[in-house]
């Protein structure tokens, strides 16, 4: 056992040195400091990685253990149910103190609470902190202490009960207290893959870890912020921040995105819909936080009774593959599978094809992103795909029907994205481009797999059956 005492930080999902509460208590304890990260795979506590975000979280690691070491420490890599895991490096370690960022899934409260108490009643000091979100979900409630159901209620009591905290300070050093500790390899953990190795895009698309999450924040501010508002939705422009994946796995704090945004000195409305957008996390966070099985339920219990039809697996096939016969949902569904990311707009029309258009249930949808999205979050995830569906609270009407030519027309009008990932329709223009049924050029593009507005008409009287 080492000489001293020392304190544990036990990583979550906040893969980050900069504004982590966790981390700076732990080495203001004036304690060597053990880092430490848990791949707990039991999906009674948190649901397991998709494929994509496995190969995002493997390199997150990576980079953390780099940062770690720049200050002087580095990352201890354990396998395991954390409840037995966590009590183990305490004692090999020989702390007295730890220190974690907060969760909000059922299966992870319910283990920190576990933990927390058999922690304390073995005399350590244990400390948990809002590292995740600016509003922890029952921070913003409604009078009764119910959660709220409209976005806009939501965002605007949020705003109103307090300040997002000030970030904290990214430490400069710290005392190692990890010698003499055995550590796993990550590359021991397979979290790449491998046959085949389908992650090329993946790597080429995106530099994961905290430094690259800093710069991408700071060049948005500078050179794109300004034109958000409308960039925002034309799929063609890197109008987005793409940080979605560096907050997912908390390499980056919205702590630090809240303050660095207001201290940009932008004008306009862009900031403020900048900002709304971080608010909608912290919605589908309370959502979560609520229905511990967003995944799997319905949030509204009417839609158990909405008539799915049995998945036709060629039609689920060309979904998936960007094989459908409608530019736009193929454009966003091979920017998926290529680079584990697709543009929010498209999101919301390749969901609504897979609901409304072939009337397959949306969780079908939800699972395949989850597996092929890198940013696939246990919160946004369910909660967007429900909102398409209608099933969930403050929700898309199932009846809103986003018709992929008319989306496409309006915000890819000169069809730049299209023929950026449809390599078939490479040599069209626009209007030709948005519905190349007849175009020459063509050839080699599918027929569409549906006609849209046929199966909007049966989608319509699906929902009619669960009205009445």
């Amino acid at each position: 056992m080492p000489e001293k005492s020392s304190s544990v930080v036990w990583f979550r999902n906040d893969l980050r040195i900069d504004d982590n509460p966790a981390l700076r208590a732990a080495i203001d304890h004036h304690q060597p400091v053990v880092a430490l990260y848990i791949l707990d795979e039991d999906p009674s506590v948190a649901r397991p990685h998709g494929g994509a975000s496995r190969w995002w979280l493997h390199h997150s690691l990576q980079a953390l253990d780099e940062r770690l070491r720049h200050i002087g420490g580095r990352l201890i890599l354990r396998s395991g149910s954390s409840a037995e895991v966590l009590p183990k490096v305490i004692r090999e370690a020989g702390a007295d103190a730890v220190f974690w960022n907060r969760r909000y899934g059922r299966g992870e409260r319910d283990q920190d609470a576990a933990l927390k108490k058999s922690l304390r009643d073995e005399g350590l000091e244990v400390t948990s902190f809002a590292g995740t979100l600016l509003y922890e979900p029952w921070t913003v409630t409604k009078d009764d202490d119910s959660g709220y159901a409209v976005f806009s209620a939501f965002w605007r009591a949020a705003q109103a009960s307090a300040h997002p905290r000030e970030v904290v300070a990214t430490p400069r050093s710290l005392d190692d207290g990890s010698t003499g500790l055995d550590s796993d390899d990550v590359a021991s953990w397979k979290l790449l893959p491998t046959e085949p190795d389908w992650a090329g895009g993946l790597a080429e698309a995106w530099d994961p870890g905290e430094q690259a999450a800093l710069k991408r924040l700071r060049e948005f501010l500078a050179n794109d912020l300004a034109d958000y508002g409308e960039a925002r939705d034309r799929p063609a422009e890197d109008g987005t921040t793409r940080l979605s994946p560096h907050l997912r796995f908390g390499e980056i704090s919205p702590h630090r995105i809240w303050h660095e945004v207001h201290e940009s000195k932008v004008g306009g409305s862009a900031p403020e819909r900048l900002l709304s957008e971080l608010g909608w996390r912290e919605f589908n966070y309370s959502l979560y936080y609520r229905h511990d099985k967003i995944s799997e339920a319905n949030i509204k219990p009417e839609f158990d009774d909405f008539p799915w039809k049995k998945p036709d697996p060629e039609a689920m096939r060309a979904w998936q593959k960007g094989r459908t016969g409608l530019p736009l949902v193929d454009a966003g569904m091979r920017q998926l599978w290529r680079t584990g990311w697709m543009h929010n707009r498209v999101r919301m029309v390749t969901a609504s094809f897979l609901i409304k258009n072939l009337l397959i249930d949306w969780r079908e949808g939800e699972q395949w992103f989850w597996d092929t999205l890198v940013d696939a979050d246990p919160a946004n995830n369910a909660a967007n795909w429900q909102w398409v569906a209608g099933s969930g609270v403050d929700a898309a009407p199932f009846f809103r029907v986003f018709n992929p030519v008319t989306q496409s027309k309006k915000f890819d009008p000169a069809g730049a994205y299209i023929r950026h990932w449809v390599e078939e329709l490479a040599e069209l223009e626009a209007p030709a481009i948005h519905e190349p049924t007849d175009a020459l050029g063509a050839e080699e593009y599918p027929e569409p797999i549906v006609d849209l507005k046929k199966t909007r008409a049966e989608a319509l009287d699906a929902f009619a059956t669960i009205k009445r």
